[in-house]
C-alpha cells in the first residue's frame, strides 16, 4: 500500500500570483465569489455535499463546499468528485493551485496547512495533486513492492522541486520483524533515505473506526495506532522527526514505540 499526503502553507510561486488570465485557465474555472462572512448553507446529508466540481462549475461558493466538524472549528474538508466525468473539462494542476490560492485568500479562516490526499498510482491524478505542494508526507508499508513504488515517487517529487519529503511507515508488526518476516523500520529508512515522521502499528481498531466513521484518535482509551497518529501530527507541526533503531537493541519490557526510537 502506498499513499501520499501533500500539503502547502506557502505554495510554489506560480502565475496564479497575478490576476486570473483566461489564457492560462480552462474556461470552466471561474474566480471564487467574494467570501461571505455569513453562515454557510447547512449541509443536510453527506451524499448532497457540494464537491470541488460544484465550486469549479460555479454551482456554489467555496465556503459552502467545505465540510466542517462540530468538534473542531479549525478543521475543514473539501471533497473531490470521484468520477472524473463530473470534473470540469481541463481540470488539472492549475485548477488545484487556483483552489489553494482561493483558500489562502479567505478573509477568515485562512488555513495554516492544506493537506492534499494524493490518489493511488502515478498518473495524471498524481501530477495534478503535487502541482501546488511544497512539502510531502509519503505513507508506505514495509514490503518490497511498496518500497519500490515509494522510491519512484520520491524521485518524481524531487524532480518537481519538492525537497522536503517525510515518511510514515504504516501497518508495522513487531512480531514479524523479530521473526525476520518483515523489514524493520530502520531498514525502510535506510532504503528510502527519508526523514521518519511516524510509525503506525498494525491495529484492528483502525478498521473498526473506519467502518464506524469515527476518528481513531478520539477512541477512549487510546489505541497504539491512535497514539502513533497523534505523535506523527505533532512532529509535522513542530517540523521534527524520529529516529529508527533496530528491534534487537531494545529491552523486551519496553513498550511498542521503544522499538522505533523517538
Amino acid at each position: 500500500m502506498l499513499s501520499l499526503q501533500l500539503f502547502s502553507a506557502n505554495p510554489k510561486p506560480t502565475l496564479l500570483d497575478s490576476p486570473l488570465n483566461p489564457l492560462l485557465y480552462p474556461k470552466c474555472l471561474k474566480p471564487p465569489k467574494p467570501y461571505s462572512k455569513s453562515k454557510p448553507a447547512p449541509i443536510s446529508s453527506w451524499p448532497s455535499t457540494p464537491t470541488l466540481a460544484s465550486v469549479l462549475n460555479g454551482d456554489c461558493r467555496l465556503d459552502q463546499a467545505l465540510v466542517r466538524d462540530k468538534r473542531w472549528s479549525n478543521f475543514e474538508l473539501l471533497c473531490i468528485s470521484k468520477p472524473r466525468s463530473k470534473l470540469p473539462i481541463g481540470f488539472g494542476g492549475k485548477a488545484l493551485v487556483w483552489l489553494v490560492d482561493a483558500l489562502k485568500a479567505r478573509e477568515e479562516g485562512s488555513p495554516d496547512f492544506i493537506l492534499i490526499d494524493c490518489p493511488a498510482g502515478i498518473d495524471a491524478g498524481f501530477i495534478t495533486a503535487i502541482t501546488p505542494a511544497n512539502e510531502a508526507v509519503l505513507v508506505t508499508t514495509p514490503d518490497i513492492t511498496s518500497l519500490r513504488d515509494a522510491d519512484r515517487v520520491t524521485g518524481l517529487l524531487e524532480c518537481d522541486g519538492i525537497r522536503d519529503i517525510k515518511m510514515i511507515v504504516n501497518r508495522v508488526r513487531t512480531d514479524m520483524i523479530k521473526g525476520e518476516d518483515m523489514m524493520s523500520v530502520l531498514d525502510v529508512q535506510e532504503m528510502l533515505g527519508l526523514a521518519l515522521l511516524g510509525v503506525i502499528p498494525e491495529d484492528s481498531e483502525v478498521i473498526r473506526s473506519t467502518n464506524r466513521g469515527y476518528p481513531l484518535v478520539l477512541n477512549k482509551p487510546p489505541t497504539l495506532a491512535g497514539l502513533a497518529f497523534e505523535q506523527a501530527a505533532w512532529r509535522l507541526v513542530e517540523q521534527d522527526s524520529m529516529k529508527a533503531v533496530m528491534v534487537e537493541e531494545e529491552p523486551k519490557k519496553r513498550g511498542f514505540f521503544s522499538f522505533f526510537g523517538g
